[in-house]
């Protein structure tokens, strides 16, 4: 039964907290008030110190968008910003469903890919998610697709198909990625091409779910590109579906800005034009691990939602009406709350208008946009007993256990790449010391990785087999080149770096996919369409405490998008590749070296060295089993500097 009549009713009783405008609740640009006490709710998790102070936008037809999420859902433990955990998403999104129902309106909870390769909770097990994939099911999602990293490797891409895929059944949508069914002997798509589904107040959809053009999958899957794959019978069947359309959501772990050199969102986006000129087609993407949102046309948008749990994408529009579209909610919008205002493009005709926001996974941010005047208490028992089982994993994956303390925060892209405040030059220490073959330990000797393989800061306080995998997930082996002479191996480093990551497919190499994204700036500067900016509301609060460093966004909707203001982040840019080097005499330089490599750029190396080389002079540096997660603990256990503060290691 639905209760179309009495929803306004409703509508105007759901006083989301903040939702009254007045223009003397706000002052200087700088500080943010919003003091309030919550609790943590992983036990080594900090508390944000300041939230937001705006109420959402609530539309007619709205989103809660999570990507790249990277096994990270324990929250942050070391950052204020982000240290929520899944449990508290699990609430935080129980109570958006019931909000959205009493409002009268449509929430759609979407995930764009990209589950592992982050964190212990889902690094830790063998494969990859056993644990954590069963933590992610908590959340009551609508539609989610795929993402690189669950091809990468065969059990995970066959555990993407036997469980995500399984369990999701419809809502999972992998529109261009196959694999092969060992049973039947052919191939089949992971999850479903499409889905055409009307939502509870009545808006007929149809959803794709849309992979990039990746090329790094294993073999047992197959990704089509996105061109070749709107010319596919099935996909033209859907888009001259006899069903009324009120709406295209196309997902994807794909860029959300169609000028992305890696988006193929442009291909769809076109191809569903040709056929419905007029219809709202709405992008949810990821892959990039920035916040983005981006306009196609008047009647067309597209949202990115960071990476790493530290980002809640928000989505709200409304336009629809019983006349045009299958709609039956609330018209022109839910009352006793904000709502969208903005028009796509400066000179839209179109009848639907947007509103963004990014959203800091934090208890007080979710706290904040989850109390109604009618309910301000936040924790429901489901989330509750997500954040306890994520507890219990934890200590039973030994992911709390220390092994030193770190005596200052090293990052990847805030300080210049030879900073002492960089965290590669630590990295490049901690290979010349760790990376040792003690049977050829007297051997010159350098150690080559990408930087791609380093994935996230090191956080002052305690570093512990959860950081291990935080700061170095992928399972990369140590390989090794005997005796190659001095003169060739010393310029090595510079002549990779010059190659760079633009020049591989030059020199033949498939490109490094999963190095692209790697901790991108907070800043992100997009590509503002000319004659469609649209100016962002000054926004001014009063002063309580001073901006802690994040996120800072400029879009195309202007810079207002962040929905708890931060100071900027510097960003320096540094190169695909460093090293370490161990075992030369300080005055003069050996006449052959032994070159040490990750695995995974192999192709880059041999590329480089030239065709006097090849796989047949390369062998285990150490053995198969010494990876990339490997070399930082050692030298943490072994280093008196990262030693000292044990046993009493603080965050503060």
């Amino acid at each position: 039964m639905r209760f179309v009549n009495s929803a306004p009713a409703l509508s105007a009783l759901l006083l989301v907290r903040g939702s009254v405008a007045c223009s003397g609740c706000f002052g200087p640009v700088d500080h943010v008030e919003h003091v309030r006490h919550i609790k943590r709710m992983q036990p080594d998790a900090i508390n944000a110190t300041y939230g937001p102070t705006r109420a959402l936008e609530w539309g007619q037809l709205n989103f809660l968008h999570t990507t790249d999420t990277h096994g990270w859902l324990e929250g942050h433990l070391k950052q204020a910003n982000y240290g929520a955990d899944w449990g508290d998403f699990v609430t935080f999104s129980t109570h958006f469903k019931h909000q959205a129902g009493k409002m009268g309106v449509d929430l759609l909870l979407v995930d764009t890919g990209d589950l592992h390769d982050g964190a212990g909770l889902s690094d830790a097990t063998t494969p990859d998610g056993e644990i954590s994939l069963k933590i992610f099911d908590k959340v009551d999602y609508d539609l989610l697709t795929i993402g690189n990293h669950e091809l990468y490797l065969a059990t995970v891409a066959y555990q993407a198909m036997n469980e995500i895929s399984t369990y999701w059944g419809e809502k999972y949508l992998t529109s261009n990625v196959q694999i092969f069914n060992t049973q039947t002997n052919e191939w089949q798509y992971i999850g479903k091409t499409h889905r055409y589904f009307t939502t509870q107040h009545g808006l007929r959809i149809m959803a794709f779910g849309v992979l990039f053009d990746f090329t790094g999958n294993t073999n047992v899957s197959k990704v089509e590109p996105a061109k070749t794959m709107v010319t596919q019978q099935w996909f033209l069947d859907a888009l001259n579906s006899p069903e009324p359309i009120d709406v295209f959501v196309v997902i994807g772990h794909n860029p959300a800005r169609p000028s992305d050199s890696i988006s193929t969102f442009s291909f769809v986006f076109d191809a569903i034009r040709a056929v419905h000129p007029d219809t709202p087609v709405q992008f949810l993407g990821g892959h990039t691990h920035i916040r983005d949102f981006a306009v196609y046309d008047s009647s067309s948008t597209g949202i990115e939602s960071g990476r790493y749990c530290e980002t809640l994408g928000w989505l709200s529009m409304s336009g629809f009406n019983s006349n045009t579209s299958g709609y039956h909610g609330i018209v022109p919008g839910p009352a006793g709350v904000p709502n969208p205002t903005r028009k796509a493009t400066q000179n839209s005709t179109s009848p639907y208008v947007y509103s963004r926001r990014y959203l800091d996974w934090n208890r007080r941010t979710f706290e904040y946009h989850a109390a109604t005047w009618y309910d301000e208490s936040f924790d429901y028992n489901n989330g509750l007993a997500v954040t306890a089982e994520i507890t219990r994993y934890r200590k039973q994956l030994n992911l709390t256990d220390v092994y030193g303390c770190v005596p200052q925060d090293y990052c990847l892209t805030c300080a210049p790449f030879n900073s002492s405040s960089n965290i590669y030059p630590l990295l490049s220490t901690a290979l010349s010391e760790a990376v040792v073959n003690e049977s050829r330990k007297d051997v010159p000797r350098y150690i080559v990785a990408n930087t791609g393989s380093v994935r996230f800061d090191m956080y002052k306080g305690p570093f512990t087999y959860d950081d291990q995998f935080i700061v170095s997930p992928f399972v990369d082996i140590f390989l090794y080149i005997p005796e190659v002479p001095y003169s060739q191996a010393s310029n090595l480093l510079q002549a990779l770096n010059k190659a760079g990551a633009s020049q591989k497919r030059d020199l033949g190499v498939m490109p490094a996919e999963r190095d692209i994204c790697v901790d991108p700036s907070p800043f992100h500067f997009s590509e503002v369409r000319r004659g469609e900016h649209h100016e962002a509301p000054s926004i001014t609060r009063r002063q309580v405490v001073d901006l802690a460093p994040g996120y800072v966004t400029n879009d195309d909707f202007g810079t207002d998008g962040d929905d708890t203001a931060h100071t900027g982040i510097p960003y320096y840019d540094h190169p695909d590749f460093f090293q370490g080097e161990a075992g030369f005499n300080e005055t003069d330089p050996p006449d052959v070296v032994d070159v040490v490599f990750v695995d995974f750029i192999e192709s880059d190396l041999l590329a480089i060295l030239g065709s006097n080389y090849s796989s047949s002079d390369i062998t285990y540096y150490i053995d198969a089993n010494f990876t990339t997660r490997d070399y930082l603990p050692i030298y943490i256990k072994n280093s008196q500097t990262f030693q000292a503060g044990l046993p009493n290691c603080t965050i503060t």
